[in-house]
């Protein structure tokens, strides 16, 4: 959240060790969204209603500037409950102390269709136009996922309605259920607890299947329902807000520049024991600003701009041809930690290959059967990142271009199989396919954030985003190269490419 100058990140810790297990809520404070200073833990296992777990919640700023928290504790009996707690004194800049309500949990998994173990993660609250709060948890009902929906007058006595915000039979428990509003064609965020303007969408995020989707549709509020725009039976075809290791994504209106920003969890993909000898596991990746693209269809998502305060020695080039089977390296940047743009421009278009859309079923399957090294008429073309000398440890990004009846499908692929020689990793090829007019605009941009075991990348203009984690031996030998490439049978012409070495932000230093 933020609050009075300050940005507040609040996480799921283990205070003992680098494996699940005795949640709290980790605290650290920012005023840029990049460096980090990290404080004592904001909400432990204290009470009756949070002792075998703090997990997680959100938080809101309620009428009169007062900022709320409420979160998933499991309970003496391992039930799911809902819990408040509130600062101790809103004139610690940090908030370092929060206060337990004695009336906690104000919400217990009673009523019909509920399941106590399968039961969590409310959202942050919104105003109805009865003038009354609303959250939504995450639930079991009747055996299919739910976004349970409750109403409050003041945000501490909560009433269950009688129909939940939204459900589904394709899955059977939401988790990290998130709900806001978007305008079409508009990067400026919109507050839930404001009135929302005529025109506005709704998004109703949800985490299941080990990643995080989403639905696009109308808060309808005489039936205080979420209606999507699109229904579709089968899950896999969900739109996704992360198509890597990328899971539990939060989002909150950042009033001091009017955006709504969205940070997810990726976590280790390496062994257990490397995390204990690491003394640490899992990460947030760049927080990003989201918004609704203007034909009101997908969520568009870019890493927040302050990351450009990390930039430094940038190299530039323009005019680059590449042709099949050409490396470009370049060079003059920290291959480690690196920021990269690159504008491809495509000279031939009607040299795509058709589209199927069984692939949109499994388009992990499809990155790993069309991968870097097979030739199409359209791509791959993008970038090899983290590469040893020998090439023999390599991660690809890229992208291949097809022609469905009547538009163009583009697949970002983010390749990790020989990403590190190291043995029991686990190292997927994921993928995400999105639609471009290139009958409009015949360029395809790429941004990719590297920072040592984090590759995130952004396929035209965040329409499709990658998260995904490496662990090459090359990283502890200091020594890595970067290149963009083209191995589709037409030309590729880069018509700009920025590179710039990342500084190393100050993240969770200790406060004194």
């Amino acid at each position: 959240m933020y609050y009075n100058g300050i940005y507040h990140q609040f996480y799921q810790y283990n205070p003992n060790g680098s494996i699940w297990g005795n949640i709290v809520w980790g605290h650290s404070v920012s005023t840029d969204l990049i460096n980090w200073i990290r404080l004592e833990p904001a909400i432990e296992r204290t009470t009756p209603s949070d002792i075998n777990g703090c997990w997680t919640g959100s938080a809101t700023i309620l009428t009169g500037d007062q900022p709320v928290i409420i979160y998933t504790g499991a309970d003496t009996e391992k039930r799911q409950v809902q819990n408040i707690v509130l600062p101790k004194n809103l004139s610690d800049p940090y908030l370092r102390q929060w206060k337990k309500l004695k009336n906690n949990p104000l919400i217990q998994p009673v009523g019909p269709g509920l399941n106590s173990g399968q039961f969590r993660d409310p959202t942050t609250g919104w105003i109805g136009p009865d003038g009354l709060w609303r959250i939504a948890v995450g639930a079991e009902l009747n055996g299919y996922s739910a976004a349970i929906l409750y109403k409050s007058k003041d945000f501490m006595k909560w009433t269950r309605v009688d129909h939940p915000l939204h459900s589904s039979n394709a899955s059977t428990m939401w988790e990290c259920p998130d709900f806001f509003a978007v305008l079409p064609g508009k990067n400026n965020g919109l507050d839930l607890s404001a009135a929302i303007p005529n025109g506005a969408k709704h998004v109703l995020k949800i985490s299941l299947d080990y990643c995080d989707k989403y639905m696009i549709g109308v808060y309808d509020l005489k039936r205080d329902t979420f209606v999507p725009d699109t229904i579709l039976d089968d899950r896999r075809l969900w739109s996704r807000i992360d198509y890597g290791n990328y899971y539990a994504s939060k989002s909150f209106f950042d009033s001091k520049r009017g955006r709504r920003i969205i940070w997810g969890w990726t976590n280790e993909t390496d062994s257990t024991s490397d995390d204990v000898a690491k003394g640490w596991a899992g990460i947030h990746a760049i927080p990003r600003t989201v918004w609704l693209d203007s034909d009101g269809k997908q969520l568009l998502q870019w890493p927040v701009e302050e990351v450009e305060l990390l930039r430094t020695n940038a190299v530039s080039h323009q005019g680059i041809e590449l042709k099949k089977g050409d490396l470009f390296e370049i060079s003059g940047t920290d291959t480690l930690q690196a920021d990269v743009e690159i504008d491809f421009e495509l000279t031939a278009i009607d040299a795509a290959d058709p589209f199927d859309p069984s692939w949109l079923l499994d388009t992990e399957k499809h990155c790993r059967e069309a991968d870097a090294s097979v030739n199409g008429g359209l791509g791959p073309f993008g970038l090899v990142v983290l590469a040893s000398d020998n090439m023999e440890e390599h991660t690809t990004v890229h992208l291949r271009v097809y022609k469905s009846e009547q538009k163009y499908m583009v697949l970002l692929c983010s390749d990790l199989r020989r990403s590190s020689l190291r043995p029991g990793l686990y190292t997927p090829a994921y993928g995400g396919f999105f639609e471009h007019d290139l009958d409009k605009e015949k360029k395809i941009s790429l941004r990719t954030l590297i920072d040592r075991s984090a590759v995130e990348s952004f396929g035209a203009g965040g329409r499709v985003c990658i998260t995904g984690r490496v662990y090459p031996v090359a990283l502890v030998d200091g020594g890595t190269h970067m290149y963009a490439f083209n191995n589709g049978s037409s030309t590729v012409k880069v018509s700009q490419l920025k590179a710039w070495s990342m500084r190393r932000a100050h993240v969770n230093v200790k406060m004194g």
